[in-house]
């Protein structure tokens, strides 16, 4: 199915994932910023238009879908047998469900006078668990490595008991909306099972997405309210990690890809299609990231495909790559990456510290997401260093 695929290193892959990373960190310190233009936010639900940064999310979902053909490539040539292999995949899903999960209820709805403790700590407790579930250890010594995630694993559970919600603290941990890391979770658990159902056929795939498309649109009929039809946002975020993976098999697959100049006009035909089709839907479909619209979604793909195709003509064919070494730490470990701001906020709140006002006031509020992006990648290199490393 996948054997097809290019062994080399894609840089470019890594790049993008890099930059995105970069972007999310600085557009979610700027989230709080008064004062500065409406396009450097996020829209509002109903505003029917989409800044640059909601393209942020769905090229997280894109770059997913990008690289699930490399990685379960990788896992076949290491010899899994089909049962290994979904087991893998179900055991990053659970992951990403779970990080969601603690996430979320950590930023709303919890009730600390019945927890006993307080939110900052609870959370810096789960970031903990974390690291300690998911580094990636060096140790020869096995049996320190599997205590060691033995703590973390009991750490959540005791945080999960511990958990109480509501206005009376009568609920435990719940989904609620499951988190940025769980609805990409389900996003990769249904592209993965399509795309090995499809065997990675490009036709196959294409309608795949399309279908992703009608259930949602199924769904939002008075036939299509009924429960079954009901996941349409999931649908929506699977349709764009299912166009990564088309993209990767325009460029990568030995079976499909062409040389040249064609591969590109392939990917610009690719994002005209997209751009078309959204044209076509919006009058039924208004521009949404929060209602996970058919529009915003074929946008943001078509935005993720000309991202992309000048960032592999820039580096992996014309070989200007050496300005990707500082993006390369972070792009290597992105949930390391995601958790650290979150880290940094309730370690502030621990210590009763904030930041000055005027970081968060127009152009001063600009500078300052900015070398806090920078700053949050410094740290991620730092601790690299001292053997801290995530992966799900």
């Amino acid at each position: 199915m996948s054997h097809s695929l290019t062994t080399q290193r894609i840089l470019s892959i890594d790049a993008f994932r890099g930059i995105t990373i970069l972007v999310m960190i600085f557009v979610n310190e700027l989230a709080g910023v008064q004062g500065i233009p409406a396009w450097m936010k996020h829209m509002p639900a109903n505003a029917d238009s989409m800044t640059f940064v909601d393209v942020v999310f769905p090229a997280f979902l894109f770059i997913v879908g990008m690289s699930i053909p490399f990685a379960i490539n990788t896992r076949k040539a290491k010899g899994d047998s089909v049962l290994q292999l979904q087991g893998h995949i179900a055991f990053r899903t659970l992951g990403l469900l779970v990080l969601g999960i603690f996430m979320v209820n950590a930023e709303s709805g919890y009730h600390e006078e019945t927890m006993r403790i307080s939110i900052a700590w609870w959370s810096l407790l789960f970031y903990a668990a974390v690291i300690l579930i998911w580094n990636i250890y060096t140790f020869e010594n096995k049996i320190i490595v599997y205590a060691l995630r033995g703590v973390g694993v009991i750490t959540l559970f005791i945080l999960a008991v511990v958990y109480k919600g509501g206005e009376d603290g009568s609920q435990s941990l719940t989904p609620q909306w499951w988190g940025i890391l769980g609805l990409i979770g389900w996003a990769y658990l249904v592209a993965c099972i399509l795309y090995q159902l499809s065997s990675g056929s490009i036709m196959a795939i294409m309608l795949m997405s399309v279908l992703c498309i009608v259930y949602y649109a199924i769904g939002r009929t008075d036939f299509g309210s009924q429960a079954v039809f009901n996941q349409g946002g999931h649908a929506i975020h699977t349709c764009i990690v299912l166009l990564g993976i088309l993209l990767s098999r325009i460029f990568f697959d030995s079976h499909h890809a062409v040389f040249g100049t064609k591969r590109f006009l392939k990917a610009l035909v690719l994002a005209v299609v997209l751009i078309v089709v959204g044209y076509l839907l919006r009058p039924y479909y208004t521009i949404s990231k929060i209602y996970a619209t058919p529009t915003w979604a074929l946008y943001s793909a078509a935005s993720c495909v000309v991202i992309f195709s000048f960032l592999y003509w820039l580096i992996d064919i014309r070989k200007v790559s050496s300005w990707t070494g500082f993006i390369r730490p972070v792009a290597s470990n992105p949930l390391l990456t995601y958790i650290i701001p979150s880290i940094v906020l309730w370690t502030m709140q621990v210590l009763g510290l904030s930041w000055p006002s005027v970081f968060y006031q127009g152009v001063a509020g600009i500078v300052w997401s900015l070398v806090f992006a920078i700053s949050i990648m410094a740290l991620v290199m730092g601790l690299n260093r001292l053997k801290i490393k995530l992966q799900l």
